[in-house]
């Protein structure tokens, strides 16, 4: 999971840090049916574990990075809870296995 938190960040400062040296091209984008966070975060997080780095980019390129890591938090949430549902075991226990951290 801190690799994906890395790539939001560096996502995140590549986005908004200033840099008053350098002309913002103007790159008009093809129009395009608009994707909504929860497609950016599922296409994200499926590129990370397959770890395809051009997948990876191009889904972050889909809404904001706030947006981006609201639909990752989402989909993390889901996900543990289903695992957790499946398993029969809380979510505290099934996150902490993931992670390979001691049950509390």
């Amino acid at each position: 999971m801190s690799g994906i938190l890395g790539r939001l960040r560096k996502i995140w400062r590549t986005r908004t840090v200033e840099r008053p040296d350098e002309p913002q091209p103007v790159v008009p984008r093809p129009k395009k049916r608009a994707h909504n966070l929860f497609e950016a975060a599922a296409a994200y997080v499926s590129a990370c574990a397959e770890d395809d780095q051009d997948q990876i980019d191009e889904a972050a390129a889909w809404v904001s990075p706030e947006a981006l890591s609201f639909g990752v938090n989402e989909l993390t949430c889901r996900a543990v809870i289903a695992l957790a549902r499946e398993r029969d075991e809380s979510p505290r226990t099934v996150a902490r296995t993931l992670l390979g951290l001691p049950t509390a």
